[in-house]
């Protein structure tokens, strides 16, 4: 059973986010934007005993949070915000506690946004990011982890994808939170879990895809991994709750990465909201999963 804390969140988190409908994508853009991540007051308080470095070069754009004696490596992380919201500054709560955690600089992608920048300009703002790190930064890819929640673990995904089928070093892993891996709704839980998710139903899983995808199939692989062929990739860790609709995207990604040969480990997490790692100091579920994620990348970036 979920803690009484984040019992407590959810019923907010409900009452705020949860709606039939967020408009046409103009409309969807704007209030995803006011209501998704951080708000702007409190991301000092999750930013202590990190500096902060904003990145606008070579095409990438982004920041660095780097710990005090930072130690060798990197992480790269992909926020959420269903392709139409949120940014690093947003997603504090997590970036900086990995940073905290993992003793590592974490570099967090300011990818652009739907609608005004459709599939697949996230892709390769992420791939880019990724090439930065490695040819820019001189940081090997071997001694780099990826992170990303929602939308941005799906990124995680495809960024994984495309280095394995460009023929690029693979990174040492990668954390997936509650990540968005099927455009098209397909998964079982999409229904199982309505009215039990306390974020979104089934409808805004669409309107968010479409806003994202335009003309695009959402059967592209690099939109949704979950129709990928996933062997040949670094070993994986999904946290997932147990009452969102995105449940199955973790699960049928876990399992086809373990049916092809990989590495692959799910959490799933009694009763919280979706991507409830950005409830760092609210509820303890949100420390325990960002510990355990933190323990998986330090497992995979020593020698």
């Amino acid at each position: 059973m979920a803690s009484w804390r984040a019992r407590s969140v959810n019923l907010l988190v409900r009452k705020l986010l949860r709606r039939g409908s967020w408009g046409d994508e103009t409309q969807l853009a704007h209030r995803a934007r006011r209501l998704f991540g951080t708000p702007a007051p409190l991301r000092p308080l999750y930013s202590r005993g990190v500096s902060i470095t904003p990145v606008n070069e070579d095409g990438v754009r982004g920041e660095w949070l780097t710990p005090k004696e930072p130690l060798e490596g990197a992480i790269l992380y992909m926020h959420g915000g269903g392709y139409v919201a949120c940014s690093p500054e947003t997603h504090r709560p997590i970036t900086a506690t990995l940073a905290r955690l993992t003793g590592r600089p974490v570099f967090s992608v300011d990818y652009r946004l739907a609608p005004e920048n459709r599939f697949p300009a996230a892709v390769d703002d992420v791939v880019a990011a990724y090439r930065w790190l490695i040819d820019k930064q001189s940081i090997s890819a071997d001694r780099i982890a990826l992170g990303g929640d929602s939308a941005g673990g799906g990124l995680a995904l495809a960024l994984l994808l495309t280095a394995r089928d460009e023929g690029l070093p693979m990174p040492a892993c990668a954390v997936c939170f509650s990540p968005w891996t099927d455009l098209t709704a397909g998964g079982v839980s999409i229904k199982e879990n309505d009215g039990r998710c306390d974020m979104f139903t089934p409808e805004n899983i669409h309107d968010f895809a479409n806003a994202y995808l335009g003309d695009a199939s959402p059967l592209e692989p690099l939109a949704s991994p979950a129709y990928s062929d996933l062997k040949g990739l670094p070993p994986l860790l999904f946290h997932v709750s147990s009452t969102e609709l995105l449940l199955d995207d973790s699960r049928r990604v876990h399992v086809a990465v373990l049916e092809a040969g990989g590495s692959s480990r799910i959490v799933i997490v009694d009763g919280v909201c979706h991507a409830w790692q950005m409830l760092g100091g609210l509820v303890p579920e949100a420390r325990k999963s960002l510990d355990d994620a933190a323990s998986f990348i330090k497992d995979h970036l020593t020698d």
